[in-house]
């Protein structure tokens, strides 16, 4: 469907066959799966999650700072992210970042790893939703 970087990281797709399953959940490499019923906007201080499929272990922390500027070097900067204490590792971009049932956004990047910790950023997912008009 579409995609932005650098300026934003976020990436879309678009289910055309209603024959494909697209369910709106989040499911770790254990299976176990979180229904997402919604989309929302990151605050301060809000807890969050991820997941991907390279780890069964879902991994959380908090928003420390909004509206982030990243610069991932060879001129390529990211504005707007979200900035986290949520580790993260290599590979982990485009995972999902939630809230309970809430989809908050998309991993772009960051700086350490879950053994030692780290800052995480991601991409809020409401900018990518407005910016095609979809909804979740």
């Amino acid at each position: 469907m579409g995609a932005s970087y650098p300026n934003n990281d976020y990436g879309l797709v678009r289910y055309d066959n209603p024959a494909v399953p697209h369910p709106s959940e989040v499911r770790n490499f254990s299976g176990v799966v979180t229904q997402i019923t919604q989309a929302g906007n990151p605050t301060v201080g809000q807890q969050i999650c991820t997941t991907n499929d390279q780890t069964d272990v879902v991994h959380c922390g908090s928003v420390t700072a909004l509206n982030a500027t990243v610069n991932y070097g060879d001129g390529n900067v990211v504005y707007g992210m979200a900035q986290t204490n949520m580790c993260s590792e290599a590979g982990w971009s485009g995972s999902p970042v939630f809230s309970g049932t809430t989809a908050l956004g998309l991993v772009s990047g960051g700086s350490g790893n879950c053994s030692s910790g780290g800052t995480t950023f991601f991409q809020p997912v409401t900018e990518a939703l407005n910016a095609y008009g979809v909804t979740i």
